[in-house]
């Protein structure tokens, strides 16, 4: 089985196991930040895909981190996929799975991310702005980076949007070195 369908078909299960219990939307958005926690995290990637560390200790490492942040059914679906021996495609399988929640309330999804957490009336004025720019009604999903230093950086599947002052800076600096 190609990495892509597998994938598709573990991001398929989750969302008909969240949608069965009734947790669609807790469990899409705890997934989105502990895929996004395990990206930033080289000691959590590491930890839980290594293949010499135990299965019991890497289930150990999910319920301590999550344990008391997440829902119990968020908590066994990153077990299943950690104890699977998939935990490497982790952010890939959260990601087609939360596309895929967002495309059944026909949206398309918006990574955001933002040096500090952004409130709701802020998140309601990206959503329109990016629907105006993308053409598509958008589902906003912010992620909290320090490395954006300020501004924000949107994704919508290919288009980014680089409105952070990182971009910024980097951009004078060329700017003043081909002078």
């Amino acid at each position: 089985m190609a990495a892509e369908d597998r994938i598709q078909g573990y991001a398929s299960a989750i969302f008909e196991i969240a949608r069965g219990e009734g947790e669609l939307e807790r469990v899409e958005s705890e997934l989105f930040q502990i895929a996004r926690t395990f990206e930033t995290s080289a000691d959590l990637r590491e930890a839980l895909t290594d293949p010499r560390l135990p299965q019991d200790r890497k289930q150990g490492i999910v319920d301590d981190l999550l344990g008391a942040r997440a829902s119990d059914l968020t908590v066994s679906l990153v077990g299943f996929i950690v104890g699977s021996g998939h935990a490497s495609e982790l952010p890939e399988i959260v990601d087609g799975f939360v596309a895929r929640a967002a495309a059944e309330r026909h949206r398309a999804v918006a990574e955001v991310r933002s040096a500090i957490e952004l409130d709701a009336e802020t998140v309601a004025r990206l959503e329109s702005a990016l629907a105006k720019a993308t053409g598509k009604k958008v589902e906003v999903k912010v992620v909290v980076d320090p490395k954006v230093l300020g501004g924000i950086v949107a994704r919508v599947g290919d288009i980014v949007i680089d409105g952070s002052v990182r971009s910024r800076l980097d951009t004078l600096r060329d700017t003043l070195q081909s002078r």
